[in-house]
């Protein structure tokens, strides 16, 4: 059982090196911002994530106790990964210049990375109208 466990957390450890690796590599490499994005938030999240799993199945395989801070870093980064991408692809399509890339219409005078609605009525205005 402990070889099965040294195989197992060594396995956990050459896939987030590899994920880790290929995430760096992409972020290095790919030309435009939309694509380096992709780098880290899918490939270089899946490495740490091997990782914190390579030292959880340590921690319980082979130590005998059981660590969630690991579990906790896991779930933290899972959450907040794709939510940095996407403030970070927003900020990009707003300095972006018009004539870079071609979008559709959105059908109204704002961009794609701007949340437009309705416009809302005021307390001022609605007790003038009473």
């Amino acid at each position: 059982m402990e070889l099965f466990s040294e195989i197992l957390v060594s396995a956990l450890l050459v896939i987030a090196g590899l994920f880790t690796l290929i995430g760096s590599f992409g972020l290095l490499k790919l030309d435009d911002l939309m694509k380096r994005l992709h780098a880290p938030t899918k490939a270089t999240t899946l490495g740490v994530g091997a990782a914190l799993l390579a030292s959880m199945a340590y921690f319980a395989l082979l130590v005998g106790r059981l660590s969630f801070h690991e579990l906790l870093v896991t779930i933290f980064l899972l959450l907040t990964a794709p939510i940095t991408a996407n403030m970070i692809a927003k900020a990009h399509l707003h300095r972006r210049p018009s004539s870079e890339y071609s979008l559709p219409d959105t059908g109204s005078d704002q961009g794609w990375a701007t949340y437009h609605t309705a416009p809302t009525i005021k307390a001022a205005e609605l007790s003038q109208e009473t």
